[in-house]
């Protein structure tokens, strides 16, 4: 760079400080913040879901523990077959009844996978209904049951997963 050009951008990155003063804001108390605090209502208790709310929801509880106990048994299976591949070429025959045993594996946790979606489904459905006024609660305890069939899927996923990296990939 030459000395000129030098000059000229140093010349033009200090003109940037010395501006005429500025007043900046205060950083005192503004009297909004020295007003007392509004007290907030507390939220309304929550309303339980009806027989036939509580119904649905324990059908689908159910059908996510039964794939959950569908899983553990082809887990054992898999785990097996895995194992027995672990040093195995990429596809040998141990490695492909490997590959055969966690697609068992993936499909026996179908029905925890389906009552996720259902209790996706109902809660969504349940929300519309009581945002329209036609249904009252149930949205903690479809959410509670919820989030648990999703813990599960999501412990599936994972030892899935983990299993999948213990065979050599193509």
């Amino acid at each position: 760079m030459t000395p000129r050009r030098l000059f000229t951008a140093l010349a033009l990155f200090l003109s940037g400080c010395a501006g005429a003063p500025q007043s900046y804001p205060s950083l005192a108390k503004r009297p909004i913040e020295s007003a007392p605090m509004a007290q907030v209502a507390p939220p309304a208790p929550s309303v339980p879901a009806d027989a036939a709310l509580s119904a649905e929801i324990t059908r689908h509880v159910a059908q996510a523990d039964k794939g959950a106990a569908a899983f553990d048994a082809a887990y054992a299976r898999a785990d097996r077959a895995v194992g027995a591949a672990k040093g195995a070429g990429v596809s040998s025959d141990v490695w492909v009844a490997a590959q055969v045993a966690i697609s068992a594996l993936e499909s026996a946790r179908n029905d925890s996978v389906s009552a996720l979606a259902s209790l996706d489904t109902l809660y969504v459905q349940r929300s519309n209904a009581v945002a329209d006024g036609k249904a009252a609660g149930g949205l903690e305890d479809i959410d509670a049951a919820r989030s648990a069939a999703l813990a599960l899927v999501d412990q599936q996923n994972d030892r899935i997963d983990a299993m999948k990296g213990r065979l050599p990939q193509p």
